[in-house]
């Protein structure tokens, strides 16, 4: 079983050799950037190159392949069925050409260096992410981190691609997310969301602990951007415990905002303890009295990249930062990075 499992690998790198050699590798990924963005002026503007040069350098792809790879439909352009699979498997090369440069560094000893570009939300970006930029290279100088602030679903399309190196994403549990299997998931950390009133709201006299999510079913909310996972969460918390459509007259995916409004009188809203509520005077923060809620912060990264010594290292860096902030840590996690 070893040596026949050892044959389909070296197999397998034979292919990927040949078809490296025949087929520039910069050249396969222009085109599944085609394949992914529709037009090669976003292709373009997405890569830093001008129009004319993707242009050429698709001509030269077909050239190699002998093979139509693109069609004109109207004004854009789209792969043939041809372009198509062949994309397909380019994305299995880039992956073991990947996985292959993580094991050789690996197994190397390399040192913690290279280029990592996270990718955070809002509030993992700043509490989380933000106090490693100096941290982290401090210790390894030749490591150089790169944030980007976005929403997860931004986030992993960005990923895939390989335009960043990590993904940190939240997950709601009224709203779990899909995941995909080109990808590989650690969780970080948990993260408790806490109802936020106006101090002066007379559930808050009530109990200094918890409120009923049920009793707040005639409220205006203030709640983040429709199509966010975290509004999912929201309706989908109010209706599984309370019973009740929350009326989301208020919309913003700045914590500041939303706590701004609850300070002012105009709604009240569900937030992470990560956001750190109650700092604006005159607002009050109490847990759901029905059940705990709360969110898991996971990180994400290709999975041909799960080797590497910077990303290991930014892993371990992300949930030694949670622990800092006493927030609770998982029990669960799938592939490790």
């Amino acid at each position: 079983m070893r040596a026949t499992n050892l044959h389909v690998h070296l197999t397998f790198l034979e292919v990927i050799y040949k078809l490296s050699y025949m087929l520039d590798v910069r050249r396969l990924r222009l085109l599944r950037e085609l394949h992914a963005r529709g037009t090669v002026t976003a292709v373009a503007e997405a890569l830093a190159y001008s129009p004319s040069a993707v242009s050429q350098q698709l001509a030269t792809l077909e050239r190699e392949t002998g093979v139509r790879l693109v069609e004109r439909h109207g004004r854009r352009l789209r792969l043939t069925d041809a372009g198509r699979g062949l994309v397909e498997h380019t994305e299995v090369v880039i992956a073991r050409l990947e996985l292959a440069e993580a094991e050789l560094a690996a197994t190397a000893g390399e040192d913690v260096a290279g280029r990592v570009r996270i990718a955070a939300f809002q509030t993992a970006a700043s509490s989380l992410v933000l106090p490693l930029l100096g941290a982290l290279p401090a210790q390894h100088p030749r490591l150089r981190l790169e944030l980007a602030e976005m929403e997860a679903e931004e986030a992993f399309e960005l990923l895939v691609r390989g335009e960043v190196d990590i993904v940190v994403a939240e997950e709601y549990d009224y709203a779990p997310r899909q995941r995909d299997p080109s990808l590989s998931f650690r969780d970080v950390c948990r993260d408790p969301l806490v109802l936020v009133l106006p101090a002066d709201h007379p559930l808050c006299a009530a109990d200094p602990e918890t409120v009923p999510l049920a009793a707040l079913r005639d409220e205006a909310w203030a709640a983040p951007r429709s199509g966010t996972a975290f509004d999912d969460s929201l309706v989908r918390a109010c209706r599984a415990l309370g019973g009740f459509e929350p009326d989301r007259r208020h919309r913003s995916n700045d914590l500041a905002v939303l706590e701004q409004l609850v300070a002012a009188g105009e709604a009240v809203a569900l937030m992470p303890s990560l956001g750190r509520p109650g700092r604006v005077p005159g607002v009050a923060v109490r847990r759901v009295a029905e059940a705990p809620l709360d969110r898991s912060i996971f990180l994400a990264v290709r999975r041909g990249s799960t080797g590497r010594p910077a990303l290991k290292a930014v892993s371990r860096a992300l949930r030694d930062q949670a622990r800092a902030l006493g927030l609770p840590g998982t029990s669960t996690g799938s592939d490790p990075v």
